[in-house]
């Protein structure tokens, strides 16, 4: 009895120590999780009325708002709304909304910690949610909750806790007087051999049970990946460089193999004379992956169409880029004339291009340019075997020239990890049901695992055209696609430029730019510039651009001989007739305007077409006063992009075409519809006189979001969406295993 009692009343001392210490941490942690549930149910609340509210903030009617908002806060708890617009000066709130509590003051709610703000009827918690339309923030909800009930329960909490250990107690004591009683010696034995890994809960190296090794060794590999799988990845608190794609290759795809395949090359070897030159092509499809390869390593498999470019490869058609500083390997496919006249100019330009873009070209459809586009298909699927280093690669199918690659990989490569990025617009199924051969585009696009559009409506448009034409069950709400016993997920990854630009880029001040490009072109100091830099392809809108700045001068004379327009035109399947003929047209109305408003050596149309090297086009990019994309109709367009990054001034205008996956993303840009000839005249006049502030302000938002989404964000998701497929893959191989294990 003695020996209990030396146990119970030390013990009763210490739980009574602890229920001293416990109750405080408990009130801690009730107010903490209280706290917690109420940001989740404001967010919930705030989520629920978006679309209301944005209907509401879009009719501009206060006492509507005030009325729903009342309707809400019947709600015990919710205690008050109110809502702020951007400009942070209107407030529109219920009859409850703490005095004193303006829109500026709710920014100091959106800091860590709890939420709580004092007033007469006792503790408010304040949660602060963004309003958005299309990604784009036009105001912020304020939810007040009231937080006495939270004293209430802590009371009750606190009771509970001392009820618990009152008990607690009690139950100890039993089991103490009770252990008390059993052989001290023989207790701590058995205790110690627990402790060496000798009784029930021995590892399983140590059970001579030969059978559960290989089950042990399986369990530990497969926590290791499932730790790997879940391991928290928030992409909202990334810095996407070059050295977070590294680090994904390493840490998420464990140096797995990269190749990436497109039709065009990102370095071209031209002879000159008796030299060699590398050039650029103008190209976003380039333009975003190019740093992505000099990133990641890797192969880049792609058609070899330059003069010089069979003279500087090895045995092998592989050449070290970029030059001076090799990061990738270039694996060149070689096309002859005629497979290249029927693949490329043909199918792929002729039909798939006017097809996909509805630019009022009519799409061109041959049997012959078919047969080649498949060859070629084949040939770069060839090439993709002989490159691959491993079984399953990861392959990243670029564009509309290889549609049928994915399938043919996945004959060649059944393990391999397939995303295919379709860098044009998808039609509608009733515009794409015009190709003679659309079931076997999709039968090809769909022997990807993962496959990408610029936007979400080019997304919906393509799992519509497969539910049309294939027998696939099509899951709408996941975006995936069953088809011949694969899965295609069908995702949305918007495509961007490599933000902050190279220092090469961007070396030359913006000052020395604009006096340089003035110089060049004879034009006064504060002569007004504006630029566009396309291909010249019908798709761009160069004409209904040109268009514009004549009646721009029309109906504003003011500017005739104070404003200039440098368009550069990269030259572009001129092989093609529509081509031939879009470069006449162009040619001769820009004759036309600056004929009809040529004053002594003064012109409005600087007509540049010609290849332009990047720091060239920055050089533009970074002298102009407004940029102007009117493409009729645009997957993403880097230009945009390109422009905005380039500006590190924050000054500026872009124009910005609706009709371009870019207007979604950059709504601070002036948007306009390019067949609308006066509403663009009318943008440009307006960018021309935009005062320095809302320059300023528009373009330093703009920057913002190219910067965080830039070009190693876009390839990131996909890497990170490729990873995640596979390691679910390997986690699917290994059940049957262990099932049969079992």
């Amino acid at each position: 009895m003695r020996l209990s009692l030396r146990f119970i009343i030390p013990l009763a001392i210490v739980l009574a120590a602890i229920a001293y210490a416990v109750v405080p941490l408990v009130d801690k942690l009730t107010l903490k999780w209280f706290v917690r549930d109420l940001d989740i149910r404001s967010t919930l609340v705030a989520n629920t009325v978006q679309e209301p509210l944005l209907e509401l903030v879009r009719a501009g009617s206060k006492n509507k708002m005030v009325a729903f908002f009342s309707r809400i806060t019947q709600d015990e708890r919710l205690f008050a709304i109110g809502y702020c617009d951007s400009s942070q000066n209107q407030l529109v709130a219920t009859k409850t909304f703490p005095q004193g509590l303006s829109c500026r003051d709710i920014e100091r709610f959106r800091d860590p910690g709890p939420q709580v703000l004092d007033s007469a009827r006792g503790p408010l918690h304040v949660s602060v949610q963004d309003v958005e339309r299309e990604g784009t923030r036009i105001g912020r909800l304020v939810l007040v909750h009231d937080m006495s009930f939270i004293q209430r329960r802590s009371e009750e909490t606190k009771q509970y806790v001392f009820y618990f250990f009152v008990g607690l107690a009690a139950v100890v004591s039993l089991i103490t007087v009770v252990i008390a009683q059993l052989s001290w010696r023989g207790w701590m034995q058995g205790f110690h051999a627990l402790l060496r890994g000798e009784g029930l809960l021995r590892p399983a190296e140590k059970i001579n049970v030969p059978e559960l090794r290989p089950l042990a060794r399986d369990l530990r590999s497969l926590i290791r990946d499932v730790k790997s799988e879940y391991r928290p990845r928030d992409e909202a608190q990334l810095t996407w460089t070059p050295e977070t794609l590294r680090s994904i290759l390493r840490q998420d795809l464990r140096g797995d193999d990269i190749l990436v395949v497109s039709n065009r090359e990102p370095y071209i070897h031209v002879r000159r004379g008796e030299s060699i030159e590398v050039q650029r092509p103008a190209s976003g499809l380039v333009t975003a992956l190019e740093p992505i390869m000099r990133a990641c390593s890797g192969t880049w498999i792609a058609h070899g169409s330059g003069s010089a470019d069979a003279e500087v490869v090895d045995k092998n058609g592989r050449v070290a880029v970029p030059p001076g500083n090799p990061a990738y390997a270039i694996r060149r496919v070689w096309l002859t004339k005629e497979e290249e006249a029927g693949y490329y100019y043909g199918f792929a330009n002729e039909g798939l291009w006017p097809l996909c873009h509805i630019a009022h070209v009519r799409p061109i459809f041959r049997t012959g340019d078919w047969n080649q586009y498949i060859e070629v298909n084949r040939r770069f699927a060839q090439a993709v075997f002989e490159e691959a280093k491993t079984d399953d690669p990861i392959v990243l199918v670029q564009d509309y020239h290889l549609a049928l690659l994915p399938k043919m990989i996945r004959e060649k490569l059944p393990d391999a990890t397939i995303v295919t990025f379709w860098h044009i617009p998808w039609p509608n199924p009733e515009a794409f049901a015009i190709c003679p051969w659309r079931a076997e585009l999709l039968d090809g696009l769909l022997g990807s695992s993962i496959l990408g559009f610029h936007t979400q409506f080019h997304c919906n448009n393509f799992v519509d055209t497969v539910d049309r034409v294939l027998e696939a069950r099509v899951d709408r709400e996941t975006f995936t696609i069953s088809y011949g016993r694969k899965l295609t997920a069908v995702k949305r990854y918007p495509i961007s430029i490599e933000s902050p630009p190279s220092e090469s880029l961007i070396r030359k001040t913006v000052a020395d730019c604009r006096a340089d490009i003035r110089l060049r072109h004879n034009l006064h100091p504060d002569h007004a510039l504006g630029v566009g830099v396309d291909r010249m392809d019908y798709t761009k809108g160069i004409l209904e651009r040109f268009l514009a700045i004549e009646r721009l001068l029309e109906l504003q004379s003011r500017w005739i001989g104070k404003f200039s327009f440098v368009q550069i035109g990269a030259p572009t399947r001129s092989s093609i007739e529509q081509y031939q003929e879009f470069d006449a047209h162009v040619r001769a109305l820009a004759t036309r305007i600056n004929n009809r408003f040529a004053r002594g050596d003064y012109v409005p149309i600087i007509l540049k077409i010609e290849h332009h090297e990047p720091e060239q086009v920055y050089e533009y990019y970074r002298a102009a006063d407004v940029c102007i994309v009117s493409s009729l109709h645009d997957g993403m367009n880097l230009v945009a992009k390109e422009f905005v990054a380039a500006r590190d001034d924050e000054q500026g205008v872009l124009i910005l075409s609706q009709f371009t996956g870019a207007s979604r993303e950059l709504p601070e840009a002036l948007i306009v519809n390019p067949y609308d000839i006066d509403q663009c005249a009318a943008a440009l006049h307006v960018a021309l006189t935009m005062p320095q502030n809302e320059q300023r302000d528009r373009m330093r938002t703009m920057r913002g979001l190219v910067q965080e989404f830039n070009v190693y964000r876009w390839a990131g998701r996909m890497l990170l969406d490729a990873a995640s497929m596979r390691k679910r893959g390997r986690l699917l191989e290994k059940t049957p295993a262990q099932t049969r294990q079992g």
